[in-house]
């Protein structure tokens, strides 16, 4: 076996173990391009094709709310005004003590197309997202749900018509929901986080492997919602609304993405590290209900990342083949930095381009901690 390899490396002399170590580096780095080149170029390079129905189909907008009132305040009236013909919004006001019931009765005056669905006493289902998310479902009088959160903002009036505009056959639709861009080292962690699942789950989803959503701005069908019957599969999880749905029901025929910028929503990111940690250990928790496809598909990318960099390390600290392990690594970043920055172009955010080397770094070895963390303490509430 190893003659076979020594004649397919001829540059390299096999003599001990670190031309092995060498060999494997340039296995590795042979994958991470080929995750670069084949997938996530595809984001970076899309351009939509599908052929939509010009009739504006009427729309649900469901939001789930609980104890959202200063949010509410300033984002319903953006959802309420969409230029679109047809729609409703529904709020589901989830056993808020807030102001949140005085603000929806007001707005619900000014707006016809307002409904507001109160989450009744339930201790079995109380504090449940998915509860209340399915009574808003079951409220909706139109068949197609577009969802998204009270902490949202849609980034311009054309957010439904794009976000409705359903290609043939497909039942699902995957948007980007980014974060505001603040100051600060938190905000460009956040906002890098969110850029780089939302490359991965809208590049699989281009090729043909949709595994996640996110609640933020999704679309859905609610004959598809019915037909597996909602989230009764993971009712007992506290997340997935989003992610296990879709990880559930989406497939290659069904799915579909819509990524203009004018389709985006755009959040309030967390204002402190501790409720940034709180909320990306909620979405961690869900990852290991995916199927054990997705799981094995989207380990690939950080395992030989992991592997890649310790072994460019020990390479380099050795001094063994160099030049040709520098000039691979080089060519790697290379082609990193010129992908992610047309998906930067393309999901409207601009300067995190240069920080991705180091912040994918960080990320390498935060989110395995995160998944520990999980097995030690769980979270018990949805908000």
């Amino acid at each position: 076996m190893f003659n076979n390899l020594s004649d397919n490396f001829l540059f390299i002399e096999f003599n001990d173990v670190f031309d092995y170590l060498v060999l494997g580096f340039l296995i590795i780095a042979f994958i991470q391009l080929m995750i670069y080149l084949f997938i996530f170029s595809r984001l970076a390079f899309f351009k939509n094709k599908n052929e939509t129905s010009n009739k504006s189909e009427p729309i649900s907008v469901i939001i789930c709310a609980k104890n959202e009132r200063d949010n509410l305040l300033k984002f319903l009236p953006d959802f309420l005004n969409q230029d679109y013909p047809n729609f409703e919004v529904i709020v589901v006001n989830d056993h808020s003590v807030d102001d949140t019931e005085d603000v929806l009765k007001a707005y619900t005056m000014q707006f016809k197309h307002l409904k507001v669905v109160n989450v009744p006493d339930n201790d079995r289902f109380y504090g449940s997202k998915k509860f209340a998310l399915t009574l808003g479902i079951k409220a909706a009088q139109y068949d197609n749900v577009l969802l998204t959160d009270a902490d949202c903002k849609p980034a311009s009036k054309k957010w439904i018509q794009l976000m409705s505009e359903y290609a043939a056959n497909k039942k699902i639709i995957l948007g980007f929901g980014a974060y505001e861009k603040q100051k600060g080292l938190l905000n460009k962690l956040i906002r890098f986080d969110t850029l780089f699942t939302a490359t991965q789950y809208l590049s699989f989803a281009l090729l043909k492997l949709p595994y996640m959503g996110v609640g933020r701005n999704l679309a859905y069908n609610k004959e598809l919602f019915f037909s597996v019957k909602g989230f009764s599969s993971h009712q007992h999880i506290l997340s997935g609304d989003d992610d296990l749905f879709v990880n559930e029901v989406a497939n290659s025929k069904n799915t579909q993405i819509v990524i203009e910028e004018e389709a985006h929503t755009v959040s309030v990111p967390k204002a402190t590290f501790k409720l940034w940690l709180r909320q990306k250990k909620r979405h961690f928790s869900t990852g290991k209900y995916y199927k054990f496809g997705h799981k094995l598909m989207l380990s690939i990318y950080p395992l030989t990342l992991l592997i890649f960099v310790l072994l460019f390390i020990s390479l380099v600290i050795q001094q063994i083949s160099i030049h040709l392990i520098v000039g691979v690594f080089l060519l790697r970043l290379l082609i990193q930095l010129l992908i992610f920055i047309k998906i930067e172009k393309r999901l409207g955010s601009k300067d995190l381009w240069f920080l991705a080397p180091i912040l994918e770094l960080f990320f390498m070895f935060f989110n395995p901690l995160l998944l520990i963390s999980n097995f030690i303490k769980k979270n018990t509430k949805w908000s």
